[in-house]
């Protein structure tokens, strides 16, 4: 019997039409002789419909920010039971669909930091990826900051600055700041995909900064920039035993660093070097680095970390991302291919992982 997959994506975040991308890969990489697919698109106002015809198409040729999300009425609206244990969609009209798994693809706030994840942990649902607190944790980046100091992770310097106070008192946050240094990196704590990040080149444009990062939320990360540094990824994929991928190397081309319109908008805007050519002593640090903080954070299913090699050979983590960009050119499935498992294999592992977690809970008595 084929095993009901609802893939969940869109969502409230302004990371809503990234995510249609991301959801695309996902349905297609799923073999229809094993799983059958429901496709659950919610709206910027978070409505729930079940499309037929699967995420929002990108127009051919067309930049990402050229996708329509998901409208109001572009589907049947769905709600998922909220009996424990029922695992069911219900329509409007009280008719519901049994599902076995949910694959959520909701990258950003109301999505990836643990939200839909403790509304399926109330109902009693499997799902993939990371669980309430590792979702939640890996979305804010000044919280996993202290988790990683305190696994001992090197990481480089920052701030934590909060609207509040830079409301009160402008003066003291960029005293504070100055330690870091020039260039620096003002970036809102929840939020990915590079959206709303800016890099800060001397004092004078650091009130300009803050000033974009706080329209995406009441927190921002000051980070001192990694001057010289190449920037890394590695891939996670596990429960209790996680392993890791090879590591890939971002190069920014035209691009001061590696902003939302060089991954997403100018196609030429960075190179993927896979796998990222480094000697095997550092691979194998990055590696061990990147499931230390999967495990620092509590992590599950999967999670892609990024990090900086500075040119005297140092390490620093930068983030985790529990659910990393999922096309078919993202960083995270490239690099499980080229670790010699590929994106439809990949996926499989993932639902089983979600289904493994969901029986080991259920029969810890804390799960159905």
């Amino acid at each position: 019997m084929r095993r009901r997959v609802a893939v969940v994506f869109g969502g409230r975040s302004a990371e809503h039409e990234i995510s249609l991308l991301s959801a695309r890969s996902v349905i297609d990489a799923l073999d229809a002789d094993r799983y059958e697919v429901l496709a659950i698109g919610v709206t910027k106002d978070g409505r729930w419909e079940l499309l037929p015809s699967g995420p929002p198409a990108l127009p051919a040729d067309a930049p990402p920010d050229a996708l329509a999300g998901v409208s109001p009425g572009s589907g049947t609206e769905i709600a998922l039971d909220q009996e424990p244990g029922s695992q069911a969609l219900v329509a409007a009209d009280g008719s519901r669909t049994r599902i076995d798994v949910v694959f959520p693809v909701l990258h950003g706030p109301y999505g990836e930091d643990g939200s839909i994840q403790g509304f399926l942990e109330m109902a009693r649902v499997p799902y993939v990826g990371a669980g309430v607190l590792a979702s939640a944790v890996g979305m804010d980046k000044a919280v996993q900051k202290v988790l990683f100091a305190a696994a001992g992770i090197p990481g480089v310097p920052y701030e934590v600055v909060h609207e509040r106070d830079w409301a009160e008192d402008p003066e003291a946050v960029e005293a504070r700041a100055s330690h870091l240094g020039y260039p620096l990196f003002a970036k809102p704590a929840g939020l990915g995909s590079s959206i709303g990040i800016e890099r800060v080149d001397d004092p004078s444009r650091l009130r300009g900064a803050l000033e974009t990062t706080f329209r995406f939320g009441r927190k921002a990360v000051l980070e001192r920039a990694a001057t010289g540094a190449r920037e890394l990824e590695v891939s996670v994929l596990g429960n209790d035993d996680p392993v890791a991928s090879v590591a890939g190397e971002i190069v920014p081309r035209g691009h001061a660093f590696y902003d939302f319109e060089a991954k997403y908008l100018d196609e030429q805007g960075a190179e993927l070097v896979i796998p990222a050519d480094i000697a095997p002593g550092t691979l194998e640090e990055l590696q061990r680095l990147a499931v230390a903080a999967f495990r620092a954070i509590d992590g599950a299913g999967m999670a892609r970390v990024d990090f900086f090699l500075m040119q005297d050979g140092r390490v620093f983590l930068n983030e985790v991302n529990t659910i990393p960009g999922f096309t078919g050119i993202s960083m995270y499935p490239r690099l499980w291919e080229a670790s010699g498992l590929p994106y439809p294999e990949l996926v499989d592992r993932l639902i089983e992982l979600a289904i493994e977690r969901h029986e080991s809970e259920r029969k810890r008595g804390t799960g159905v």
